[in-house]
């Protein structure tokens, strides 16, 4: 709770009065140094009681730079004072009631008083210097459904509705909660991917003409020649597989060099195609040379997707 005496209202503390206006439409000022945060915008005026106009040139919060105590405060050109919408006030939930000599905000729900302002030269003001800004206020009603949406941890809109309506939380504004638009947040952490369905049918016609490859490794266990590392090679037609062992991933160019040589005599055949995902002892320049200069298509399956290549991920977990 917040008091303001009347001798507090000198000549250096006016720029921090604010006064509380049954007239305007939103709370707004002219000092672009009490916001906390400011997002500048173009286009948009208020009327003044004399007709004149003034340019809205900002929106944002006032505060001390740790806490907001306004929040939706209009920055208008021009403006020479402070002013506190009390019809704003209402909307997010509050309770202005003005006495003779002083004026009070109260929080409807627990019945709290969040503000003390006094009456000075005719008008209530609230002195928001005096305010120590340990707790929110103006703030804790807030009728942006998203923005509660990102406070209850990014709750789907259906659960914060229910909570609304069984009033299972302290605070929740009394908004309509829809979800009218995509939380970007919540479409990069929430998304899934389609399944990959299996195919029914083989789609080469001869052996060699596609082969996958994959390596896994260091084992635990190595082999018993002390071969850390498997290399996996699987033919797409007849789904035989061959796996060589490694001591070094280093090694694998050359291992596949000695298997090309070996099975295209022994199966008269030519290798067409070969499919392996990204790993660097398969994307490099020796293996790019010799599929050149040999008419071999080499294939990559896309990055973090081992579905694509999954013929060969599935024998790795089978061996």
């Amino acid at each position: 709770m917040c008091f303001m005496a009347i001798d507090d209202l000198d000549e250096g503390s006016k720029k921090d009065k604010w006064f509380l206006d049954s007239g305007c439409s939103r709370h707004m000022t002219g000092d672009e140094s009490k916001f906390a945060f400011l997002t500048k915008r173009k286009g948009g005026y208020v009327t003044f009681g004399d007709n004149a106009k003034g340019r809205i040139i900002g929106q944002g919060n006032i505060g001390n730079g740790t806490s907001s105590l306004i929040e939706s405060v209009l920055l208008v050109d021009g403006l020479k004072h402070n002013l506190l919408s009390i019809s704003q006030l209402c909307d997010k939930g509050f309770k202005v009631i003005f006495e003779a000599s002083h004026c009070i905000i109260k929080d409807i729900q627990n019945d709290k008083t969040i503000f003390m302002g006094h009456r000075c030269d005719n008008v209530d003001a609230i002195n928001i210097s005096k305010y120590d800004g340990h707790d929110r206020c103006f703030s804790s009603m807030h009728d942006q459904s998203w923005l509660w949406h990102r406070r209850l941890g990014y709750a789907n809109m259906d659960l914060i509705s229910q909570l609304n309506k069984d009033k299972l939380v302290k605070g929740l504004s009394k908004v309509n909660f829809q979800k009218d638009n995509v939380c970007e947040a919540c479409q990069m952490g929430k998304q899934i991917k389609n399944s990959f369905k299996n195919k029914n049918f083989i789609s080469t016609t001869r052996p060699l003409e596609l082969l996958h490859m994959d390596l896994f490794g260091p084992s635990r266990t190595p082999s018993l020649g002390g071969k850390s590392y498997a290399y996996d090679i699987v033919d797409d037609f007849s789904r035989y597989t061959w796996v060589l062992f490694l001591s070094q991933k280093n090694e694998t160019f050359y291992e596949f060099l000695k298997f090309c040589n070996k099975v295209q005599n022994e199966k008269g055949f030519t290798i067409t195609c070969i499919r392996s995902d990204h790993g660097r002892e398969f994307e490099n320049i020796d293996f790019e040379d010799y599929c050149n200069k040999h008419g071999i298509n080499h294939n990559f399956s896309a990055p973090r997707t081992p579905q694509q290549n999954g013929v060969v991920e599935r024998k790795n977990r089978t061996l």
